[in-house]
């Protein structure tokens, strides 16, 4: 990536004329972007989106590099203008009041702020302590499977890859598992307003459904404080040292909201496009059962191939060239995750899903950087168990019926999979 420092109408470099005229804030492009990502790759790695002015890079190259360039695409972004910056003032201002506004911790930092909180999450986040968490994983996920396995079907979403992560982070949260619709509830608060554009009434009741999570988390804090248990929140509230400042409620509410947000949606995201590709590619699901030691490889590639974060935003903090379009200074820039997994000039016939694939370690489904996802491990070791449990305890599965159309939820980063209904045998 070169840097340009002159001003924009200095520049050797064209101004912005990309050829692709899809918009990109069409639900059906969101929901089913292959197509377009594809023309993107081939003609515009670098786009603008017209109605929003925010610019996408899909190139993997240069998606690396910006992850790896906080000093120019900073994770400070602000609040875009219009509608969109009204109703966030609205969001911060009922929460501020009733409870916690959002502090700037892990996602909306740059070194070294980011460095202080990232490296109190990676004392959470431990080889160890997601090691001690892998039965527990095992007997969730065997337990799911037992609610529907003699029958021969189930809707996976809500019977299996909704409640595995939900149950495994509740349990963190110092819920128990008959409260997981509250829990799933609370989430969808945190997550809405990132996923698309609400309405004033949609913003009270999201704030709403969060200020009553926050509510739980500070009487679980100030428990944790007294009488630490092996979970997340006490690993949380115990994360400083000796000589470090302990965090603030306010902090650790952040922490929360983010770790709720980038460790449930998108875990179950992946455990259905996992088994969306086992059945579209029955070669493959055919391989992973005759071979079960590959179960990593399918993890890493179905990871590549269906990204769950599609894409996280960042700023620029001056004018730079990217694939020889000048991106202005002060502009948003989304790098597109899931474009730059299916790049031809990283990964060849990127199209293709395939287990055996060598060229599989450089994906960016869990980003890159400072920014690279805290729970990746967690995740991996989630997916692991749960796919060795599916594979194990049945002979094969299908679709029971065609998904619906089209198959995601439209979403700016996610691709949400509303229902999946399988035939197990």
């Amino acid at each position: 990536m070169r840097v340009d420092n002159t001003k924009p109408e200095e520049s050797s470099v064209e101004s912005h004329k990309c050829p692709v005229t899809t918009s990109f804030m069409d639900h059906k492009i969101q929901s089913e972007p292959w197509e377009f990502i594809a023309d993107l790759h081939e003609r515009c790695p670098v786009h603008q989106v017209s109605e929003t002015g925010v610019w996408l890079i899909v190139d993997h190259e240069a998606s690396k590099e910006a992850l790896l360039s906080p000093e120019i695409f900073s994770s400070q972004v602000r609040a875009a203008s219009g509608h969109q910056a009204e109703m966030h003032r609205l969001h911060q201002e009922i929460l501020s009041e009733e409870g916690w506004g959002h502090v700037m911790t892990l996602q909306r930092t740059d070194p070294p702020v980011h460095t202080r909180y990232r490296k109190l999450v990676n004392r959470v986040f431990t080889p160890r302590r997601v090691a001690a968490m892998a039965a527990n994983i095992d007997e969730i996920a065997n337990e799911l499977i037992s609610n529907f396995i003699d029958s021969g079907e189930c809707e996976f979403m809500s019977e299996f890859a909704l409640p595995l992560p939900g149950t495994i982070i509740a349990e963190q949260l110092g819920l128990d598992r008959s409260q997981i619709s509250t829990f799933k509830k609370w989430a969808d608060a945190m997550l809405a307003p990132a996923m698309r554009l609400l309405t004033e009434e949609e913003v009270r009741e999201v704030a709403n459904a969060e200020l009553e999570a926050q509510k739980h988390f500070d009487e679980i804090f100030e428990q944790r404080r007294k009488k630490p248990e092996e979970d997340l929140m006490s690993a949380l509230v115990h994360s400083h040292q000796e000589g470090e400042e302990p965090l603030t409620n306010a902090e650790l509410q952040n922490l929360m909201h983010q770790l709720i947000t980038g460790g449930f949606e998108t875990t179950t995201s992946a455990l259905a496009h996992g088994v969306w590709l086992l059945i579209e590619y029955p070669d493959q699901q055919k391989l992973l059962r005759s071979s079960p030691e590959l179960i990593e490889k399918f993890v890493e590639e179905a990871l590549r191939f269906w990204s769950p974060v599609q894409g996280l935003a960042r700023m620029t903090t001056q004018d730079t060239e990217v694939c020889g379009t000048t991106i202005p200074e002060g502009s948003v820039v989304s790098v597109r995750y899931g474009a730059a997994n299916r790049d031809p000039k990283e990964f060849e016939n990127p199209e293709v899903f395939d287990i055996n694939r060598e060229d599989i370690s450089s994906h960016l489904a869990f980003g890159l950087g400072a920014h690279f996802c805290p729970g990746a491990s967690l995740a991996r070791q989630q997916l692991k168990s749960a796919f060795t449990a599916l594979l194990e305890r049945t002979e094969w599965f299908e679709f029971a019926k065609p998904l619906p159309d089209p198959a995601h939820e439209p979403s700016f980063f996610l691709l949400p999979v509303e229902e999946m209904h399988l035939k197990l045998t």
